[in-house]
């Protein structure tokens, strides 16, 4: 049994299409790829370039509390995590010298359980090699700090499986705490620190 190491990002619910929006900008361009409609709660519809299940058909959110999405995602090599792992796998980079990381399983929770003004976009990897690399890659804790950025999140924390989980963006700001820990004895403190939103 192999370890499953994820990144959770916290952003407003209202942000979801965003968020989704600005993932698929970090997808391959290269080559045919599948793309599947969703349709948000509130109606929002985007078309993004993953499959759902494995499948391509329209996928209706408008009554469900979460979306599963199977991702590629574009991460640079220039670390040694990521060195390691792109050696490992006859991958090729693309013209910028990334390489495309998938499966990557997204689920998206429309109400986190964390604070329910927020959802959550949950990135699990697939296998032990790349949760190792989300756990060591600088460039892959980048892509997702980012996107919690673009996304107008307002939290970013790495699961290794263990009693604590590592905050790697709090509100604007990169950072390394734990939670529980010093700071935030557990997620309802974390949250706590969250601009209010309507529920």
């Amino acid at each position: 049994m192999g370890i499953d190491y994820s990144y959770e990002i916290f952003v407003p619910a209202r942000n979801v299409a965003r968020a989704l929006t600005e993932l698929a900008e970090l997808a391959p361009r290269t080559g045919r790829r599948p793309r599947v409609a969703v349709t948000l709660p509130g109606g929002d519809q985007v078309v993004l370039p993953f499959t759902s299940h494995f499948k391509s058909e329209p996928v209706d959110c408008s009554t469900s509390s979460t979306l599963d999405l199977d991702t590629t995602i574009m991460f640079g090599v220039d670390d040694d995590a990521m060195r390691e792992l792109s050696e490992s796998h006859d991958w090729k980079r693309d013209e910028r010298g990334r390489l495309a990381i998938g499966y990557i399983y997204l689920t998206v929770r429309f109400a986190s359980w964390w604070h329910p003004g927020y959802a959550s976009l949950d990135f699990t990897a697939a296998a032990t090699g790349m949760s190792l690399a989300f756990e060591r890659s600088a460039n892959i804790r980048g892509v997702f700090t980012s996107l919690t950025a673009a996304s107008g999140g307002v939290c970013c924390v790495l699961d290794t499986e263990g009693a604590t989980r590592l905050i790697c963006w709090l509100n604007g700001e990169p950072m390394q705490e734990t939670v529980p820990g010093p700071r935030f004895a557990g997620y309802s403190d974390l949250a706590a620190t969250w601009p209010a939103q309507d529920q």
